[in-house]
Parts: C-alpha cells; sequence; structure tokens
C-alpha cells in the first residue's frame, strides 16, 4: 500500500566499487521512519549530475521506496573526467549501471527491486544491463542520438557542433569535454564523448555498430518497460525513443508521450520531468506505474 502522508527522508552518502576499477558516488535515500517496501536504482543521463534526481528520489522514498542515485565515473562527484579519460559510453552501460544494480540487490535483497532510467541510463537497460532481477522500469527521454533527425534546424546545427566538432576536439587535445562551458551539462570524459560522436553519425545509432551486439542484447530483456516521452523534447522525439524501444521485441512494452499542459509547466523538454515543477501531475503516474509492478507479485 502506498504511504498517503509525506515521511522524512534520510540520505546516505556511498560509493559503491566499479569490478573494472574506480567507484561510483551516490546517495541512497529511505523513509526515516519505515522501512522500504522496494528498491529503485535511478540511472542517469549523460553529463548529468545526480543532484538533478534528487526531488524525484525523495518522492519515491517518501512513498515507501529505498532510492539509489549516482554519478557514472568521471563525472559528477565519480572521479574527474581527465583521469577516467578512456570511460566510454559503453563502459557507463556495461559496467557502471550492473555495478549500481547489484549495490542494490545486496543492500536490499529480500525486496522486489525496479529501475528508472534517464537517456543513456535507459539505453543501458535497454541493451539488458542491470535487469537481472528486475520486475520493470522506466526509461524517461531515452532515444538514439541520432544528430540528423533532430527537426529543430537550430538545435540540430548546436548538437552537430559539439558531437562533431567541439566534444572530438576537446576530447583528443585535453582528454574530456568542458561540458559545462558547452551546454551538455557536467564535464565528461573524452572516450565517452569520441563514442557518443562515432554513434551520432550513424542512421541506427548504437545499433549500427558492430561491437555492441546491441539488436541481440535488447532482444533478451524480458522485464516490463515503460517508455516515456515529451512533446517539446527536441531530442527525444517519438521516431527516435521508438528506435531504441522497438529492439525490445520479448519485453512487455507501454509507451507514453506528455506535453507541458499535462504536466502543467511552462516546458518539460529533455529534463523537466525530473524537476519539481513536474511533481504532482507527472510523478504520481510513475509511481503508480511503479506500484502497479509490485501489485503484479504472487
Amino acid at each position: 500500500m502506498r504511504n498517503n502522508s509525506v515521511s522524512a527522508v534520510t540520505s546516505e552518502r556511498i560509493s559503491i566499487p566499479v569490478p573494472a576499477g574506480g567507484a561510483l558516488a551516490g546517495t541512497l535515500r529511505l523513509q526515516a521512519d519505515d522501512a522500504p517496501r522496494a528498491a529503485v536504482v535511478i540511472h542517469p543521463a549523460t553529463a548529468v549530475a545526480e543532484r538533478l534526481y534528487t526531488g524525484f528520489s525523495e518522492h519515491l522514498a517518501e512513498n515507501g521506496y529505498a532510492v539509489l542515485t549516482y554519478d557514472y565515473r568521471g563525472t559528477g562527484a565519480s572521479g574527474s573526467p581527465k583521469a577516467n579519460r578512456k570511460l566510454r559510453m559503453r563502459d557507463w552501460m556495461a559496467q557502471d549501471v550492473p555495478a549500481a544494480a547489484d549495490w542494490m540487490a545486496e543492500r536490499f535483497p529480500e525486496l522486489p527491486r525496479l529501475a528508472v532510467g534517464h537517456s543513456i541510463g535507459g539505453h543501458a537497460m535497454a541493451l539488458d544491463n542491470g535487469t537481472d532481477g528486475l520486475l520493470g522500469f522506466v526509461a524517461i527521454a531515452s532515444h538514439a542520438g541520432v544528430t540528423k533527425t533532430i527537426q529543430d534546424p537550430k538545435e540540430r546545427l548546436r548538437v552537430g557542433l559539439v558531437l562533431r566538432v567541439l566534444g572530438p576536439l576537446t576530447s583528443r587535445l585535453l582528454g574530456a569535454v568542458p561540458g559545462r562551458k558547452m551546454g551538455l551539462g557536467e564535464d565528461m570524459p573524452g572516450g565517452a564523448m569520441l563514442e557518443w560522436s562515432s554513434w551520432s553519425r550513424r542512421p541506427n545509432y548504437f545499433f549500427d555498430d558492430p561491437s555492441m551486439d546491441a539488436a541481440e542484447r535488447a532482444a533478451r530483456v524480458k522485464t516490463e518497460v515503460l517508455s516515456i516521452g515529451f512533446t517539446d523534447d527536441l531530442w527525444a522525439t517519438p521516431g527516435q525513443i521508438n528506435a531504441i524501444y522497438s529492439r525490445l521485441t520479448n519485453a512487455p512494452l507501454e509507451r507514453r508521450t506528455y506535453s507541458p499542459d499535462d504536466a502543467g509547466v511552462p516546458a518539460i523538454g529533455h529534463m523537466g520531468f525530473f524537476r519539481r515543477g513536474a511533481k504532482d501531475k507527472l510523478w504520481p503516474e510513475v509511481l503508480t506505474w511503479l506500484d502497479g509492478r509490485i501489485a503484479k507479485q504472487p
């Protein structure tokens, strides 16, 4: 049953070792007075700091979930980009995401487990990373980042300049990308940018990278999936979301698209779902879906 009263939330800073090397800095949030009824990991987007997910994670914790948020290695509090300059996007997906999922499973072995993935966080689970034992996962604004499909000309030019020129140049010269200065978010390792740049030029994104085995991995996913997009997201259009999630041929998949009017806010875009303006109308939608997966258990 969902707790209808607002409960105080405690937070604990944690460090999660990654078997391949390094560690993830994260935060575990829980209700202060009650034991959690389920566990959720929020896997972040590229170059997005953990703090974006604070409000949403607190909301889930208030409603009885143990919630883990974190930064990928080489971003935010999880090590400097230059010290992790060789890390690629595939390393975040295949190493960081499972490390966070495994830590949560070990911390709460008796609890049902779910996950929320934002952008690349959803990619990771769509490629069957960190999905063992999940009752389901929610993918927020998770799409194939093919630059030429961006419909707005100014945004397509801006993203193309970053992903094809400035990002690769600084990656090779500095070993890292000054994401804050480029309007990408957090600074990030050069290896991740170079791989992102490469995928952004391919018609089917990482599905066209033979070293990824992406189609085969996506077909392995069998847990329930909710994929959410937004009408004013210039990157994650319905077509680009479908380019990822149509590959989940063996997973029960539900798709939803919300507008700013649905959320009662002026704009949502690629990040707005996790801002507190969406709390009253959109967050309960996801909470209800997560609750529904728990209710299906025998």
